[in-house]
């Protein structure tokens, strides 16, 4: 619930009212599990063939709620929810918010029937579990004990962005590069998600194992936009290229091809062995160009399979505050490039960040909902997001240039 990039268990919570041990042994008896390591009335816990742990709790309708808090977490945000009860005289755990008696017991081990914790004042909902304890409900995304408590107190909490605010997506590859579809196809699929616009964005010609466009190449991609602008009208679909930041920070298409093209990313993916210093170097000197626009996938990572590469990201955030250079949050659930803390600063330093689901085919498009997913974790609003602008606004952005 809180849309981590990664998890090391699963936690499931059923809502039974009576004896939970029939809803316990349906679990325990899953066909997919290599191993149960225990089973009672209220609890079940199996292994998949993966090795990945998956626990069962049972709990009553009046305590569903208390259960989603607790379960979701994070442990730091739970510890301070259970903190400030405690200064009013409050317990609150996994089976409701109680008023506190002497004779309240938290034997783990005793069944929930059997469970004396004192006068209960919440637990079905998780906004009544907040909002015993003085706060208005959390977005679990926001559980992190990163100032989320304090904004509650002072009425700051952000308003979300969601998968509904987004107009477009601004990278995607077709078969003119290492895409599996055709321009047209992907614009049909944008099109069929309701959004306003988009761009294709082809590598560029130092990716020539996947056939990145040359500037003849590009040329000739433009004669295919224009074809397809006329077959789909309802979009806007833009000249667009994801270009190479090369070994020197220079970009790997000419300018007379940058400055013909509606809109600009640039990104790395070569020599990223290079150190903090020559990296950040590189990354700020392409960013300087001035037909560029986006700075994709800005850390290079894959998640549990490379590292992000060495790179100042405050300093390439500070300077895309000052070149009016946006930062994509790359949507491919593998990278989810940038951070969710670094998304975060983004939006302090004001940059806009661009949520892209980076898709090779239709089907990668739908992506997108684990980039709105990270953006959320960052704190992100639809104001934050350059593609939650409509149309109009985000043609006036690319505009934003000119004299």
């Amino acid at each position: 619930r809180r849309r981590k990039e990664t998890i090391g268990d699963v936690d499931l919570i059923a809502e039974c009212d009576g004896d939970g041990t029939p809803v316990v042994e349906h679990f325990v008896t899953f066909s997919g599990a290599v191993r149960v390591l225990g089973s009672g009335s209220t609890k079940g816990s199996i292994v998949l063939p993966s090795g990945l742990q998956v626990d069962l709790r049972v709990v009553p309708a009046e305590s569903f709620g208390a259960a989603l808090v607790y379960f979701t977490g994070s442990k730091e945000h739970n510890v301070v929810l259970r903190t400030r009860a405690v200064r009013e005289g409050l317990r609150v755990n996994e089976w409701g918010v109680f008023r506190v008696s002497d004779e309240a017991s938290e034997d783990p081990e005793t069944e929930p029937s059997d469970r004396n914790f004192g006068e209960r004042v919440a637990g079905t909902e998780e906004d009544d579990v907040y909002a015993a304890v003085g706060l208005p409900w959390i977005a679990p995304e926001l559980r992190e004990s990163r100032g989320e408590i304090e904004a509650a107190l002072a009425g700051e909490l952000p308003d979300l962005v969601t998968l509904d605010d987004i107009r477009g997506d601004l990278q995607m590859h077709s078969t003119w590069s290492d895409g599996r579809e055709s321009i047209e196809d992907m614009a049909r699929a944008c099109l069929g998600l309701g959004y306003a616009y988009m761009a294709v964005t082809d590598h560029s010609q130092a990716m020539a194992m996947v056939r990145g466009l040359t500037p003849d190449r590009a040329r000739a991609q433009w004669e295919e936009v224009e074809e397809v602008r006329a077959k789909v009208p309802d979009i806007l679909l833009l000249r667009s290229a994801e270009v190479d930041i090369l070994k020197d920070g220079s970009l790997d298409l000419p300018d007379e091809i940058l400055e013909e093209l509606d809109l600009v990313l640039v990104s790395v993916h070569s020599f990223m062995d290079q150190d903090r210093r020559t990296m950040t170097d590189r990354v700020l000197r392409a960013m300087a160009h001035p037909a560029v626009d986006i700075l994709a996938h800005p850390t290079g990572r894959i998640i549990n399979r490379r590292e992000p590469f060495a790179l100042d990201v405050e300093a390439v955030l500070e300077a895309a505050a000052e070149l009016s250079v946006a930062v994509e949050l790359n949507a491919n659930p593998n990278r989810l490039d940038l951070d969710d803390v670094h998304v975060h600063r983004a939006k302090e330093l004001g940059v806009p960040v661009v949520i892209s689901t980076d898709a090779h085919d239709p089907d990668g498009l739908r992506d997108m909902r684990f980039g709105v997913a990270q953006a959320r974790r960052g704190w992100l609003e639809a104001r934050d997001v350059l593609n939650a602008r409509s149309r109009e606004e985000f043609e006036a952005w690319l505009r934003r240039r000119e004299a």
